[in-house]
């Protein structure tokens, strides 16, 4: 039986899913949740030879897909990891160690070597410092007990992650280790370093001020789709 399930949404990104699925070594402790969004058939044949990788697939929208991945989960933890993640060394032993802990998130890293990566990591340890506001590229983890409990992340397909961490947080302790989750930088350096940041920051103003998932979903695709 496995203890930790690692659940992972994708939506037309199996390139990033691949490198992630590279850097994870086969373990019969853990299993490998890839949660497709679409209709990728390269997820398929990303888990061909992996005995310990499965593929489900749902409508697209990350609540519906973390949820989805939970729903067939059998580890003790479940892990969230977004697709373009890449995991730090000695991440087994952050589950191994915590025995009191319902939950928690990893540091925030990117894979840049440009000073504006290293403010950006600056401030986001000073967010969850200060406002205790991790984000899902933290790799939000959970017991699996506390997760039922709490719901799970819900139909949003959006700051599902900002709505669930400050659930967590209510549960009970949490925990927060020194080791870094690293996330590809490619959308600061498609976007902007600044524009980004300040499109992230302005939607996470407009969710605190009641302005739906949906809509803010909308907004957050709107570029892209350009």
């Amino acid at each position: 039986m496995p203890e930790i399930s690692i659940i992972v949404p994708v939506l037309d990104d199996a390139h990033a899913a691949a490198r992630l699925l590279a850097g994870l070594a086969v373990d019969p402790t853990v299993e490998l949740i890839l949660v497709d969004g679409g209709r990728d058939s390269a997820l398929d044949t990303l888990a061909e030879g992996r005995p310990d990788v499965s593929v489900i697939r749902t409508v697209p929208g990350r609540g519906r897909q973390l949820d989805a991945g939970a729903a067939v989960a059998t580890g003790e933890w479940l892990w969230f990891l977004h697709a373009d993640s890449r995991v730090p060394d000695g991440w087994r032993q952050v589950f191994t160690s915590e025995t009191n802990a319902g939950g928690g998130w990893f540091r925030f890293a990117l894979d840049s070597p440009t000073w504006q990566a290293r403010l950006l990591e600056r401030l986001v340890r000073w967010r969850v410092r200060v406002f205790r506001l991790p984000y899902g590229d933290q790799g939000l983890f959970v017991r699996r007990a506390v997760f039922a409990r709490l719901g799970g992340f819900g139909q949003y397909p959006l700051m599902e992650d900002v709505a669930f961490a400050r659930r967590l947080l209510r549960a009970g302790p949490v925990a927060e280790p020194v080791l870094a989750l690293t996330t590809s930088a490619r959308r600061w350096e498609r976007d902007g370093w600044l524009r980004r940041s300040l499109r992230n920051l302005s939607l996470l103003a407009l969710y605190g001020a009641g302005v739906s998932p949906e809509r803010l979903a909308r907004w957050y695709e709107e570029p892209r789709r350009r």
